[in-house]
């Protein structure tokens, strides 16, 4: 079933079974709950996988509850299996973080962003686990696709503007939210891709900084060419009409302010990351 999936839990199963040289048949009717897990036909037996939120309600014996606590205690994901509604095991998994991670949070601070808050739907101790690895103190653990929107809405309503990056179907609405939608693009589903504004061709979070610091590059490399494209046709239009300057030095002024305008532009492709002052969330 998980080979029918394209999030990162589910490639994890799969690369393990892979690794195991484990063989096996194409699910059915392959149903994906968001948030929650997929459920599917495998030969006659209606099988589910996935975290607690969909087995909601579901009676689950002590020693399936001892397991899931167990695991979670040693900071494991964990995911539940259950066919034809009696329970055949937990599958733990460990969320390792990125290499660097750290490192890029670091260099995105020295760039000016004042608050970094990880959005996940593991649960809370696997968060501040991974967390506390990184140097991240403010987390927001067990979440659905609709309760990343609303915090991504309360942070651009509560600091003007949110960034929010991801890589998951999950993490295309709250993308699509953002004053800013940052999708991976090595890693990346297509709900992702197509809800972000921008796409990182790799699955390097290390491009993060330089992409931050280009924009900004880039927005003031344009209000430069405004000012320097309107201030010669405000200064050219009063001169030429009141003839304090011919037709012909007119527009010779005016294309060189338009080859001003390019060679300005042509500086952002020596652009280096470098920290710069600014807020953003």
């Amino acid at each position: 079933m998980e080979s029918r999936s394209g999030h990162p839990l589910a490639q994890a199963i799969v690369a393990a079974a892979r690794e195991r040289g484990l063989r096996w048949d194409e699910p059915a009717n392959v149903e994906a709950v968001n948030g929650k897990g997929v459920r599917a036909t495998l030969v006659t037996q209606r099988i589910e996988i996935g975290n607690l939120k969909l087995f909601a309600g579901a009676a689950m014996s002590a020693e399936v509850t001892a397991q899931v606590e167990r695991l979670e205690s040693a900071g494991r994901t964990t995911m539940l299996v259950r066919a034809n509604r009696r329970f055949a095991g937990v599958v733990g998994l460990m969320d390792t973080p990125r290499a660097g991670v750290a490192a890029v949070l670091a260099e995105l601070r020295s760039l000016g962003v004042t608050k970094t808050v990880m959005l996940t739907g593991d649960n809370e101790r696997v968060a501040r686990a991974v967390a506390q690895t990184v140097g991240l103190e403010d987390i927001r653990a067990s979440l659905l696709p609709e309760d990343k929107i609303a915090i991504v809405a309360g942070l651009v309503e509560q600091y003007g503007q949110a960034a929010m990056v991801g890589d998951g179907a999950n993490d295309g609405p709250a993308l699509a939210r953002a004053t800013v939608g940052i999708a991976m693009g090595g890693a990346g589903t297509d709900v992702a891709l197509e809800a972000a504004d921008v796409v990182l061709m790799s699955d390097d979070l290390g491009k993060l900084p330089f992409a931050v610091g280009l924009s900004r590059a880039a927005r003031a490399v344009i209000r430069q060419n405004l000012f320097i494209a309107l201030g010669a046709v405000v200064l050219l239009i009063p001169a030429t009409l009141f003839g304090w300057a011919g037709l012909g030095l007119a527009v010779l002024i005016h294309e060189g302010s338009t080859i001003v305008v390019v060679f300005n532009a042509l500086r952002l492709l020596t652009y280096h990351a470098r920290p710069k002052a600014g807020a953003v969330a």
